[in-house]
Order: structure tokens, then C-alpha cells, then sequence
């Protein structure tokens, strides 16, 4: 019999967020307010992680309203059609011990889905003055925007666009276990 444990996202201790070049000359970040996720482990060891994540496209925040509403309507995430963006983990590999892990899985955005890698880095684990056993990652990767369709964009007069095609996600996460759960194997 294995015991495999359930946690979740410490939302006010995390934060999911990216950034994107704009005019060519400097980046944007952003963050999504709404987010949650179902990840198991094979005890507390996290290279057995199975993840299913969810996020409001409507919950972007960019620190600019007209902004914010722009990337929410059918230039980039048509998120009055598309309700949520979804990432489901495929494997995880790494030294583990050392705290770097690869992440694989299937990213879906605008209902097309598509295999990612994102680097992983285990900050450590702790117990809370209350009890609850956290672990804090630092997770990171870039996407192409294309790839799921997002192609808006504005040509320079002086050459390049307006927005790059290139997304970086920057993912700071603590997560609290929840539960173990006895499984049989075999």
C-alpha cells in the first residue's frame, strides 16, 4: 500500500504570472487573481507529481484596465468563449534532491492544447506555526503565444511589433497538504 498526499495552492502565498515584450524595448508582467489547483504525491516525494491546474483568463491583471480588458477579448484570450486555461502535468524528471525539476504537460488555452516543458525549483519545505506541512516552488518556462492561437499584433514604424510572440511564465507556488489518502499498488 502507498500513501499518496494531496495539496493545494496557498493562494495568498503564491502567485501566477508572466511577462511579454512590448514595443521591442521593455516587458510587461502580468498575474492571474483566480487559480486552483489538484496536485498528489506519492508520500511528500515530488518527482511522483501528478498536477491538474486551472485559471480565470477574465482574473488577468496587468495594472491597466483598458489593457486587461483588450487581452481578454477575442484578440487574445477570448475569455467571454473560453471560461479557463488549463495545464494537466504528463511527467517530471530531475535531480529531485537538489530541488530542479523538468515539468512536461499539456497546456490549453483557447481549447487547443499543446505539450510544454517548465523548469521547476523546489525552495524547500517547512511546517507553519498552525501545523500545515507547505512546500514552495519556483516555476518557470517560455511559451509562443501563436501556438494557441493568440496572434493580434501592431507593426512599428520603426520596425518589430507592438507585442512579442514569446511569453514567459514566472509561477511563485506554496503548496499545503491537505490529506493522505491510502492506495492500493499492484
Amino acid at each position: 500500500m502507498s500513501v499518496k498526499t494531496k495539496w493545494v495552492i496557498d493562494v495568498p502565498h503564491s502567485e501566477i504570472g508572466f511577462r511579454v515584450r512590448h514595443l521591442m524595448i521593455t516587458s510587461v508582467k502580468g498575474v492571474f487573481k483566480e487559480y486552483k489547483a489538484s496536485v498528489y504525491t506519492t508520500g511528500e516525494d515530488f518527482l511522483t507529481t501528478e498536477i491538474d491546474f486551472w485559471m480565470d483568463p477574465n482574473s488577468i491583471d496587468t495594472r491597466d484596465a483598458h489593457r486587461d480588458n483588450h487581452l481578454r477579448s477575442t484578440d487574445f484570450f477570448d475569455a467571454t468563449h473560453y471560461k479557463e486555461i488549463t495545464f494537466q502535468s504528463k511527467s517530471i524528471s530531475g535531480e529531485g534532491k537538489n530541488g530542479n525539476y523538468e515539468l512536461w504537460g499539456d497546456l490549453t488555452i483557447k481549447g487547443i492544447t499543446r505539450k510544454i516543458k517548465l523548469d521547476v525549483k523546489m525552495e524547500g519545505m517547512a511546517t507553519d506555526p498552525t501545523g500545515s506541512r507547505k512546500a514552495g516552488f519556483i516555476i518557470s518556462g517560455d511559451i509562443n503565444r501563436k501556438d494557441w492561437d493568440i496572434n493580434w499584433n501592431t507593426p512599428l514604424d520603426g520596425g518589430g511589433v507592438l507585442v512579442g510572440e514569446t511569453v514567459s511564465i514566472h509561477c511563485e507556488v506554496e503548496l499545503m497538504k491537505q490529506k493522505e489518502i491510502n492506495e492500493e499498488v499492484g
